[in-house]
């Protein structure tokens, strides 16, 4: 059960990565990839049914951390209690600027809203790659090379997802962005990337491998035009730098706190299981079912 859990808890983590992750690039793109309001909506409409949505992955593997292994919960969020507070206060400032940039009229009010946007993207883009940096090594450089990996990896997703899901001038923008944040991802990634394995199981060092190729594998895809293949490229990449990640902490999810000892007891884990059993599943279809409904491509609007 303990293992499962781990596992269960590392895929929700992952999904949250993997679909947050170009919500924060969509929104830190936001002023680059537009010339007029028009350009603003159309960028802003390739996240709008889907990033509340998005968050409901954090939540949920959040809340499984507390169930599962509270000691984990608890010393993660405490050990890093301002990195945590600027994420949520980023996600909380970036959720006003989305839901209330339809319903303002002046131009301070809107200029303020995507600015909101903007930093409600970076700011969390940037700290979860810090935070999972520093829990893996504890070194300030640690830190600040997996806040810039997680950044540039996000903008780079989130320009290939604005180039996927655009038409026009946006979509031909979206497309050079992405090819512009992979001069800064590409590099990090290769010299961050192998050192994660040596701290971990065998198996890490492929998953290490798998990510740096797939994200070089997807700027080659962008450059070809191929935006559909290329966002499953960085999906592929941010996934297997998760899984990475979640391989080394499998040994010591905290210095000092092995996954045994992190775990609740064995009834707790089976009582969570059966709930996770009736819930993920349809949450899962769900989500699916949104990305199906709104998967065509965004015109832009002239108002």
């Amino acid at each position: 059960m303990t293992t499962f859990w781990f596992i269960v808890i590392a895929f929700l983590w992952t999904g949250y990565f993997v679909l947050e992750g170009f919500d924060f690039g969509v929104g830190a793109l936001l002023p680059l990839l537009s010339r007029s309001e028009a350009d603003r909506k159309q960028v802003l409409g390739t996240i709008g049914p889907v990033w509340d949505g998005n968050e409901v992955w954090l939540i949920t593997a959040i809340g499984a951390m507390f169930a599962a292994f509270p000691a984990w919960y608890s010393g993660l969020l405490s050990g890093f209690y301002l990195a945590v507070f600027l994420v949520i206060a980023g996600l909380i400032v970036r959720g006003v600027g989305l839901e209330w940039r339809g319903k303002v009229h002046s131009r301070r009010e809107v200029a303020l809203c995507d600015a909101g946007i903007v930093t409600g993207s970076v700011l969390p883009a940037f700290l979860w790659g810090a935070i999972f940096g520093n829990l893996l090594f504890g070194t300030a450089l640690a830190t600040v090379l997996g806040g810039a990996l997680s950044l540039s990896v996000a903008v780079l997703h989130g320009a290939v997802f604005v180039a996927l899901k655009t038409t026009g001038a946006v979509r031909a923008r979206a497309r050079r962005a992405a090819l512009l944040a992979a001069v800064g991802a590409v590099p990090v990634a290769i010299g961050t990337l192998p050192s994660v394995p040596g701290k971990g199981p065998m198996w890490t060092l492929g998953t290490a491998l798998l990510a740096a190729a797939a994200l070089a594998a997807g700027v080659t895809l962008v450059w070809g035009r191929r935006e559909g293949w290329a966002f499953t490229a960085t999906a592929t990449a941010i996934a297997a730098t998760t899984a990475t990640v979640f391989g080394v902490l499998w040994t010591a999810p905290l210095p000092g706190l092995t996954l045994a000892e992190a775990a609740s007891a064995p009834y707790t884990l089976t009582v969570l299981t059966w709930i996770g059993l009736i819930a993920l599943p349809g949450v899962i279809a769900y989500q699916a079912w949104t990305y199906w409904v709104f998967r065509k491509r965004l015109t832009a609007q002239v108002s």
